[in-house]
């Protein structure tokens, strides 16, 4: 790469932090607030470029879930090196210089350069001069992916098998230009906060009702599904009729931060305290239920 990034030498590649105190079936996870690059990355643009992907600080706004009594993963690796919120046969068979040895599902955003394995930042900046190979793509699948996706199973399963209910929450934040970016011409300005619930499919109306109110009660606006739905994670884990309840929250990401230099800004500490208080309300609402 043009400049020297983070090396991820020592973290894992999730981060689980575990309810403390009284437990509830509550799994909260951020599969894109990584910041440690792999050595292996390859990229051919700065470093700055590629943390454009990055919903960095997410994990650090939703901090008082533990303590609130859920469970708290967030990735320690980029989206933009492999994302844990695609299928892993998502790749786009453009991308390799070899023959992957069982049928690709390339998805629609795969096309727009963001499936499992990111092959752009933005419509004009692809991430490498090369192709890549097929042995590399399956190393990020099996040292970073699958971690992942088996410490979220364990966190659910296992609330789900205690409680006999789950609620899950995909914890993400989006970039000010979402519709430009996703090549959707919007009447309408990026609500501040984007809940997904692919179109009524995942979550169970009453715990996506109690989100939105409380936002606007703090004076965000809300959207629901609009432009984003929710991807696989979501997909994979929300069966309502199951009682496995699973909404993605996204943020716009100048509340809380300069999507330049991905510093936190003066908004930062107010959405937390406000997160802080919406989790509550999410643990007072779960109790309730159960």
């Amino acid at each position: 790469m043009a400049e020297a990034i983070n090396q991820a030498a020592v973290l894992p590649p999730v981060i689980v932090r575990l309810p403390e105190g009284e437990a509830l079936p509550l799994v909260c996870d951020s599969p894109h607030s990584g910041t440690e690059y792999p050595a292996d990355f390859g990229a051919a643009i700065p470093a700055a470029r590629l943390r454009g992907g990055e919903d960095t600080h997410v994990d650090a706004l939703w901090e008082a879930v533990p303590a609130a009594g859920g469970t708290l993963l967030a990735a320690t690796f980029p989206r933009v090196y492999i994302d844990p919120n695609r299928m892993p046969d998502d790749i786009d068979p453009a991308q390799l210089d070899g023959t992957w040895p069982t049928a690709l599902a390339p998805g629609p955003k795969t096309r727009l350069g963001f499936g499992l394995i990111w092959s752009r930042v933005d419509a004009s900046t692809p991430i490498y001069d090369r192709r890549l190979s097929v042995t590399e793509v399956q190393a990020r699948i099996d040292r970073y992916y699958r971690p992942y996706h088996a410490a979220l199973a364990e966190a659910v399963e296992g609330a789900h098998q205690r409680f006999g209910a789950l609620w899950h929450l995909n914890l993400h934040s989006m970039p000010n230009n979402a519709y430009e970016r996703l090549k959707i011409a919007s009447p309408h300005p990026l609500a501040d906060f984007v809940l997904g619930d692919r179109d009524g499919t995942t979550c169970e109306p009453g715990l996506v009702d109690l989100v939105e109110r409380e936002l606007r009660g703090m004076g965000y606006t809300v959207a629901r599904n609009d432009p984003y739905k929710g991807v696989q994670l979501i997909a994979q884990i929300g069966r309502p009729a199951e009682r496995r309840n699973s909404l993605q929250i996204e943020i716009r990401r100048p509340l809380y931060m300069d999507e330049v230099t991905r510093e936190r800004n003066a908004g930062f500490a107010t959405l937390q305290r406000d997160l802080d208080k919406l989790t509550q309300q999410v643990t007072g609402y779960i109790r309730a239920q159960l």
